[in-house]
Formats: structure tokens, sequence, C-alpha cells
């Protein structure tokens, strides 16, 4: 009974790998039955409170930009995903700030997003920060706002990127 066993779960991870003769994988299979792209895992929250700020935010500063006037920030969810979508403009001038992505995990003092964050023509004309990727935000010192761990992630200058609650 031990080998039909084995052969069984051999069996299964190649057909979940994709592997097995005629399989497909496991991403392809779902994509095909949704007809769209596979789903995100839900956002983990693992803190009610700091979800909770998230949601009732006050908006978003870059230091380049103005630290009075806050671009407005929108939180949402989509069954369990929660999205983030924000955009701080520059009233004087072509400066901008935005970020769009996923929100992929909220923990008491910090939250994690997958996505895009674009500075541009900030502080200096044609400057153009753009990455798409995994970011930290967290509280520190008791201060009022989430900042982005990552300072200098384009060039050699320091961009504060605060998310206020």
């Amino acid at each position: 009974m031990r080998p039909q066993i084995r052969g069984g779960a051999l069996l299964l991870a190649l057909a979940l790998a994709g592997l097995a003769p005629g399989g497909s994988s496991l991403a392809a299979a779902a994509q095909d039955r949704t007809s769209g792209p596979v789903a995100r895992a839900a956002t983990r929250i693992l803190d009610q409170e700091g979800a909770r700020r998230l949601l009732a935010n006050k908006g978003l500063t870059l230091q380049w930009i103005d630290w009075d006037h806050r671009g407005a920030l929108m939180v949402s969810r989509e069954g369990g995903v929660w999205k983030l979508h924000g955009r701080q403009a520059d009233a004087n001038g072509p400066g901008l700030l935005a970020l769009d992505g996923t929100i992929t995990e909220i923990g008491a003092d910090y939250f994690t997003f997958q996505g895009r964050i674009s500075i541009t023509n900030t502080p200096d004309p044609g400057r153009a920060c753009s990455a798409d990727k995994t970011w930290r935000f967290a509280v520190t010192q008791n201060r009022r706002y989430y900042r982005l761990r990552e300072f200098e992630w384009c060039d050699d200058l320091t961009d504060y990127v605060d998310i206020y609650f």
C-alpha cells in the first residue's frame, strides 16, 4: 500500500506543478476557469486598530511638494483584498507623488504595500522616480503618520512619503 500512496502523492505534486502528462499549472487552470488573472491573496490584518487607521487616513505628503496641503489617499476593499490609491500634486508646479497597489499586510504600527510609487518633477524639474515592488510603511516615535521606510530608493535624494491618520 505504501507505493500507491507515494505514487499518488507524486502524481498530485506533478499535477499541481503542471508537470503531469496532459496537465497544466494550477495558476493557468485557475485563470482558465475564471477567464481572468488569478486573484490576489487576501490582505493579512494582524491589528484591527491599524486597519481602522488606514481606512480613516487623513491624506499623504511628500516633503518636496507640501507638508501643509496633503494629497488624497483612498483605501478600498474588494473582497478580502485592500487597495491603496493616492496622489499629491504640487499646486505651484508640475511635482507629483502617486501610489497605487495592494496592501498585503497590516500590523500594529506598520503595513506593507505591493505596488507602484512614483515621484515626478520634484524637487527638480525632470526628476522621475518610479518603482513597482513591496514597500513598508511604519509608525515610529509615536508619530501620527506612517512613513515609507525606504528613503533613498531612487537617487541620492531623501524622500519622506508620509500617510497621516
